[in-house]
């Protein structure tokens, strides 16, 4: 019994690490969008930055027109 038990914990273990290596692989590139602001009450201009995601554009076939 202390077999089976020790084979399914490992079993779950390598499982966890399963899921955990392919969602870091599939994570979305980001890229830093940046935009001059002025603030409301200081008067000065400020940047204000924000990651923004970046997916990959998939090609395929033109849709034809209807008739």
């Amino acid at each position: 019994m202390k077999a089976f038990n020790t084979f399914v914990w490992s079993f779950i273990i390598v499982c966890g690490f399963m899921v955990a290596a392919t969602s870091i692989s599939k994570a979305a590139e980001t890229k830093k969008a940046c935009v001059m602001q002025k603030d409301q009450k200081t008067g000065k201009e400020k940047e204000v930055c924000k990651e923004i995601k970046v997916h990959k554009k998939l090609e395929g076939t033109a849709v034809p027109e209807k008739k």
